[in-house]
């Protein structure tokens, strides 16, 4: 009879320890699943710009760090730990379907006009406001379920916190595969929500009710709940909530992709696509189309081959083909998903498509124009303004370089951007002029069309190009193009001297113009202060003058703080010490691996230019590279339990700092390769791998300084406070890198900051090492951290 009782005791045990690391588990799985469709509907809501990503990033970690916290100052007591965190799974569920549509319904109270871009402010008021309930609930959860498997397994706070620490980062791993490659593909933002509420409300229920209760009541209730929420609830809340987000406007079609989110607007006769909140083109449109196109080949003496990225789906494929020289025209576009809607809502611009002399290309152009064996006799860049990095790369040096190579003799390339008619303002003719002088430096002939839309013509034999507008004119005439904007008498206004003349002034670069570069994106830089200026100008002129401090300086004022912190603790006893420097550790390595990411991801984008297709596999890779890097560190901790790994720590830390430069060289080599096999290898294997050893460092720092912060036997409500360090420093780097870093200084600078900055609590934790302290004896079971 004993012996029954004791079997069914450590069955029971077995059981708590089995259902304590699936909770662990599924808030990884949980938290990175809904990371990744917040910040897709960010990015559609804001317009896809990297500042809001920056500051979405920051906030997220802020309210994570805050629920981590205050839930380290809450006792639910040992009979309470397994309901609160059963509630907390039911609330995190519940939260992530209104959050989605609470941030598509924001953009409507702070636009005064449809389609009105949304500054920095309310962009931070929003995602405060939204993200705040599920971050909250998310750090909430993962200090309860860690002090849970703490009672489950009988095992101390740090040992808790590192296996807490190494399961939840193993859940992220999978949740961010799992949306790569099923849920991000086959369910829109709702869907997906309803997926991860069944899946926590499950777990719920396996902690709150007996099992007989769950299998005759909760399981077939879930059930219910699944057949009436998907197929029912969810399409009503998608519709109602879309229409939300483009109040003011009649939405046709949303609709996404592995790349975006498509969005059909229709405003009386005009149709507009908008990608991920930035409008691609209208139509019927004449007049932008005409000019997008006709402009380019007309400075071509006889245009046979050409070669159009983006600008195909307003009518601009349908313009090219007037010319009658033209007998190939290369059509690139990155979204199949793109053409398929626009075949739908723009029939007539669309069927241009159908053209034998068309060759479609579903590819990013970039990656096109460096893979293809073709030279073209003229290259038409039809995408918006650089005001995201990832439009950015299209207005580089190494693109203009890239598209030279790949110019006939006589070929010209023509790119267009927002300007003025009447007046250029100083940032605009900044901003203008750091174009002009990255072409200069590529071609040697570079001639203008001013107006609204300021037209660029570049060609490496001099003088081939022509700013005469009665040329143009004749050449029109001669090829019998019939166009009803790009006519002889707009011409000669478009192109008067006066107008000529003022323009070349403007855009007359000097040594001082910057240069704008794959890893130096200075027009961004840029292009960001234009977009800040639009709403009142503070950011725009905060950015402005800490763009002035040299690098130096702001070198000197990130390390000094951090050196006076490090003499500081330094002459705390030695206790305080230890654990203040591995709290200081950790959210060095929190700054360095948010860093990390944001590097990866822009990086990637930089290069291969779709971000978005790949953002979930590389959040899951990085995740499960720091939970390798966990499990390492618990298999290191377990077998030296008898000393504290200081030293440990501070290699760790020496690593971390070499790593962003390191990651960046790796980087620039892999940029430079124009072979197909290597751009192949890089995105599908290289830049993963990447992803996978960067986060094996910060990984493999937590475990240790978790174990020196808590002690052997440290408390289970430390580990909050130690997490929500690691989190606040990631919240700093997210923000740093988005918002002012990386637009001012470009990468390999900031990449030296960050390299600098993880000095100070190396040295730290280095001289700490050199005083040998053993830690004090604990029972085993105590003491042994258990194999997840």
């Amino acid at each position: 009879m004993a012996a029954t009782v004791q079997s069914v005791t450590v069955k029971g045990a077995q059981q708590s320890v089995r259902t304590a690391r699936s909770v662990l588990v599924l808030i990884g799985f949980s938290a990175v699943v809904g990371q990744i469709v917040l910040m897709r509907e960010l990015i559609v809501s804001f317009s896809g710009n990297e500042i809001s990503l920056g500051i979405m990033l920051g906030t997220w970690l802020f309210w994570t760090a805050a629920g981590s916290y205050l839930a380290s100052r809450i006792n639910f007591g040992e009979r309470n730990a397994r309901r609160a965190v059963g509630a907390l799974e039911c609330a995190l569920g519940l939260g992530l379907g209104p959050t989605i549509c609470v941030l598509r319904a924001s953009r409507s109270i702070f636009q005064t006009v449809p389609g009105e871009l949304i500054g920095p402010v309310p962009i931070v008021l929003t995602s405060l406001l939204c993200l705040s309930l599920f971050c909250i609930l998310s750090g909430s959860l993962f200090v309860s379920a860690a002090r849970m498997y703490a009672q489950a397994c009988a095992v101390s706070g740090s040992a808790a916190g590192s296996t807490a620490y190494l399961l939840e980062a193993a859940g992220s791993a999978a949740g961010g595969i799992l949306a790569s490659l099923i849920l991000l593909r086959w369910c829109n933002s709702l869907q997906i929500a309803a997926i991860v509420l069944l899946l926590n409300i499950s777990m719920a229920a396996a902690l709150l009710f007996p099992v007989r209760l769950r299998l005759m009541v909760v399981m077939p209730g879930v059930v219910v709940i699944a057949v009436l929420l998907i197929p029912w609830v969810v399409p009503t809340l998608e519709h109602y909530s879309q229409a939300r987000l483009w109040r003011g406007l009649h939405l046709l079609e949303s609709r996404d992709s592995i790349y975006g989110k498509l969005a059909v607007i229709e405003t009386g006769e005009i149709r507009s696509i908008y990608y991920d909140g930035v409008i691609l083109g209208s139509a019927p449109d004449e007049s932008a189309a005409e000019e997008d196109v006709h402009y380019a080949l007309l400075e071509h003496p006889a245009p046979r081959h050409v070669l159009l990225i983006g600008g195909g789906v307003n009518g601009g494929v349908a313009q090219a083909l007037e010319h009658p020289t033209v007998e190939r025209i290369d059509y690139v576009e990155l979204d199949p998903a793109l053409i398929s809607i626009a075949r739908q809502y723009f029939p007539a611009q669309s069927k241009a498509l159908l053209d034998p002399r068309i060759s479609l290309h579903y590819s990013d152009g970039r990656r096109y124009l460096k893979t293809s064996p073709d030279r073209f006799d003229v290259i038409i860049v039809d995408i918006p303004d650089p005001q995201t990095a990832q439009l950015n790369r299209f207005y580089t040096r190494e693109f203009f370089a890239s598209a030279r190579d790949h110019l006939a003799p006589g070929g010209l390339l023509a790119l267009q951007l927002r300007a003025s008619e009447d007046y250029i303002s100083p940032d605009l003719a900044a901003f203008l002029r750091c174009i002009n002088r990255t072409l200069e430096q590529v071609f040697s002939d570079v001639a203008i069309i001013p107006g609204e839309t300021i037209h660029f013509f570049a060609a490496m034999q001099p003088d081939s190009l022509t700013e005469d507008p009665q040329l143009l004119i004749s050449r029109l005439h001669a090829r019998n193009v019939q166009t009803r904007y790009v006519r002889e008498y707009f011409l000669p206004f478009r192109m008067m001297p006066d107008r000529m003349t003022q323009v070349h002034e403007l855009l007359r670069s000097s040594p001082r113009t910057p240069v704008n570069r794959d890893f130096f994106p200075v027009a961004y830089y840029f292009n960001v202060e234009l977009w800040s200026a639009q709403f009142g100008g503070a950011y725009a002129r905060w950015l402005r003058n800490a763009a002035q401090r040299s690098f130096g300086s702001v070198v000197a004022c990130c390390c000094a703080p951090l050196l006076i912190v490090a003499t500081l603790l330094s002459r705390r006893p030695r206790r305080q010490r230890l654990r203040a420097t591995a709290a200081f550790c950790v959210t060095a390595a929190g700054f360095t691996l948010m860093a990390q990411q944001i590097f990866l991801l822009l990086l990637f984008q930089s290069i291969y230019g779709y971000i978005y297709h790949q953002l979930a596999i590389l959040i899951a890779m990085f995740m499960a590279g720091i939970a390798l890097g966990s499990w390492l560190a618990i298999r290191y901790l377990h077998g030296c339990a008898a000393r504290l790994p200081i030293r440990r720590i501070a290699g760790v830390q020496l690593l971390l700092a070499a790593a962003v430069p390191l990651l960046l060289f790796v980087v620039s080599w892999l940029a430079q390769s124009s072979r197909v096999s290597t751009t192949w290898l890089g995105a599908q294997l290289i830049f993963p791998l990447l992803a996978l050893l960067s986060g094996m460092a910060g990984g493999y720092q937590f475990p240790p300084a978790t174990q020196v912060y808590l002690g052997e036997a440290g408390a289970p409500q430390g580990i909050g406070t130690l997490y929500a360090l690691d989190l606040l420093g990631g919240c700093a780097g997210a923000l740093l890198l988005s918002c002012y870093l990386i637009p001012v200084y470009g990468f390999w600078k900031t990449a030296w900051l960050i390299a600098a900055a993880n000095l100070a609590p190396a040295v730290l934790a280095a001289m700490e090492s050199r005083e040998p302290l053993a830690a004090p004896a604990q029972p085993a079971s105590a003491r042994q951290i258990p194999a997840p």
